[in-house]
């Protein structure tokens, strides 16, 4: 047995927005991926793997039957053959390790599933959304189910409202472009919840509510449109602004060693950094119109591209 592939996610915009109806986009990122397969030779690795989808099998069987219905027989049975999940995705890195593994499982074992073959209305996007969300609140305790969407479908989706999204396309990569989205390692593990929780309680007060409406979800819609439009000299500005409020309202959020670093992007112009995902540790998500003086200026960290521009 050896599943499909499926990839890990990068949400480009839309951290923390999407909770309030922001826009948002997300792209399958194929560097990382994994796949359910059955162990050979166990080890300690596949054995955690094997376990934890076995508490997580038990929980699936607890989804409202009305939403989606597993073979629950199959999949015990196949884990209990010793099925486990293969993969290369890093975990509390905002690259969607729980989104894959939730996608694998759909795949594999839901009834009547919607596949990526068919005609996705906005009807079936939108109840596929809602599966996922269900199926990956597991994990984090509120998922918008998103990171499976993209992780199913391998393709760009782009977020309007909670209730409106779309695939979409993306203005294709140049390959000898000087500018880049990319990732950096923080080298820390990031955990999900108490971020949200800490978003979440903020949200309680009108300050803060307010900056959330009137910059941040303001910027990120920017961002989205111009990303979208292939407007560079408009996202850079927008990225910007975007950048400076992350730092100025987020800084739980960001791992503290790269406070400074932060600061010296906006005011260099060198690169800009953004969250990616919730924050807290893992990947943080870098902008340069000229990603060789961005390399020189961020020396010393380990950077991946993502995108080209």
């Amino acid at each position: 047995m050896k599943g499909p592939l499926f990839y890990s996610k990068i949400l480009l915009f839309g951290e923390y927005g999407i909770i309030k109806d922001s826009k948002g986009l997300s792209i399958p990122y194929s560097f990382y991926n994994g796949a359910l397969k059955l162990m050979e030779t166990p080890t300690e690795k596949t054995i955690k793997s094997n376990e934890s989808l076995k508490r997580y099998a038990a929980y699936l069987a607890t989804i409202n039957a009305g939403l989606v219905v597993f073979d629950v027989v199959k999949l015990n049975a196949d884990i209990d053959a010793g099925m486990y999940f293969d993969s290369s995705i890093p975990q509390g890195y905002g690259v969607g390790s729980s989104g894959a593994l939730v996608a694998a499982l759909y795949d594999e074992y839901a009834q009547d599933k919607i596949t990526v073959l068919e005609n996705l209305t906005r009807e079936k996007l939108l109840k596929l959304k809602t599966i996922f969300s269900e199926m990956e609140s597991f994990f984090h305790g509120k998922s918008s189910g998103l990171d499976p969407l993209n992780s199913y479908l391998s393709i760009p989706i782009l977020i309007n409202s909670k209730d409106n999204i779309e695939a979409t396309g993306i203005p294709s990569q140049k390959s000898d472009g000087k500018g880049a989205v990319f990732l950096i390692d923080s080298g820390i593990v990031g955990e999900t919840a108490p971020m949200v929780h800490i978003f979440m309680e903020n949200m309680k007060q009108e300050g803060f509510r307010n900056m959330i409406k009137n910059q941040f979800v303001k910027h990120t819609d920017a961002c989205v449109d111009d990303f979208l439009k292939g407007d560079i000299k408009s996202l850079f500005k927008n990225t910007k602004q975007l950048s400076k409020v992350v730092l100025n309202h987020f800084k739980p959020m960001i791992p503290q060693q790269f406070h400074d670093l932060w600061k010296k992007g906006l005011e260099s112009n060198d690169y800009y950094l953004k969250l990616c995902g919730s924050g807290g540790g893992g990947y943080i998500l870098g902008f340069a119109e000229d990603f060789e003086k961005a390399k020189q200026a961020l020396h010393g960290h380990k950077l991946e591209v993502v995108y080209n521009f």
